[in-house]
């Protein structure tokens, strides 16, 4: 590069990248409790989904806290683990129509 150039150099454009961690706080790796959409991604469920099921019943257990709603990851874990099946034949197995 030209000495007087307007342009920085290759070495000085590569600075070291600044962390926000400073400002943000930090969340556990493994949180005690989830929003809806950690939750629908804990679980591969849209958020949609679980919003659903806690009007119309039959979804995972969940807590107010004013009017936050979240998901213990317990709770999550249990409901997932209610609904495991070997086959589709199973007696607990939802068998549902053809929506078509």
């Amino acid at each position: 590069m030209a000495v007087g150039s307007s342009f920085p150099s290759r070495t000085a454009a590569v600075a070291a990248p600044q962390s926000s961690a400073a400002t943000v706080p930090a969340v556990p790796a493994n949180p005690e409790f989830l929003t809806t959409e950690e939750a629908g991604a804990f679980l591969r469920l849209s958020p949609r989904t679980l919003e659903k099921q806690r009007v119309l019943g039959g979804g995972p257990r969940f807590r107010k806290f004013g009017a936050r709603v979240v998901y213990a990851a317990t709770d999550l874990r249990a409901w997932a683990d209610g609904r495991a099946y070997g086959m589709t034949s199973d007696p607990g197995c939802v068998q549902r129509d053809s929506v078509r």
